[in-house]
């Protein structure tokens, strides 16, 4: 079975990370398998400056994967952004959920998550395409659903009917 993959969306400083943060707990209580995406615009360090891995990148490796009995990193490098699609292939069957922070031209469903007093913008729902919901406070005219910060366990029930379809 492929992975369902949820793009969180929003405006800087809404609450996409806290809110992934409290869907991966559901998630996991629900027995899913969860990995997470974040989009980022520019260039990150994933690993500590002087440390081998860094060493290894510094001295112009392409790929460096550091490996122990707990964890598998991978550091790639990109000549453009990975797709989402590639990024869910690149997973595999290792994950049941994938939630991405960010992504939001891709062709998955999104929530927006929306804060009006915290960014005085309109509804990304109006633009970008793809949005199934949204998480807000907020009174708001949508004919999306509408999911309050303290009922999002039932985001977590409306995604999963989604990953059902599947």
């Amino acid at each position: 079975m492929a992975s369902l993959v949820v793009a969180i969306i929003g405006r800087t400083k809404t609450g996409k990370t806290t809110l992934i943060e409290r869907l991966i707990k559901i998630f996991k209580e629900m027995g899913y398998r969860v990995g997470t995406v974040k989009h980022h615009r520019g260039n990150f360090d994933f690993d500590l400056e002087g440390k081998d891995s860094w060493r290894h990148r510094q001295a112009g490796a392409d790929v460096v994967v550091m490996s122990s009995p707990s964890q598998l990193a991978f550091i790639q490098k990109q000549q453009e952004d990975a797709s989402l699609k590639e990024i869910q292939q690149m997973l595999g069957n290792k994950v049941d959920i994938i939630l991405a922070e960010g992504f939001k031209n891709s062709f998955y469903p999104k929530i927006e998550v929306y804060r009006h007093k915290e960014n005085e913008h309109d509804l990304l729902a109006s633009r970008v395409e793809g949005v199934v919901g949204i998480v807000t406070d907020e009174t708001i005219s949508t004919d999306l659903p509408i999911f309050r910060w303290s009922e999002i366990d039932k985001l977590a029930e409306f995604l999963k009917g989604f990953l059902q379809q599947k």
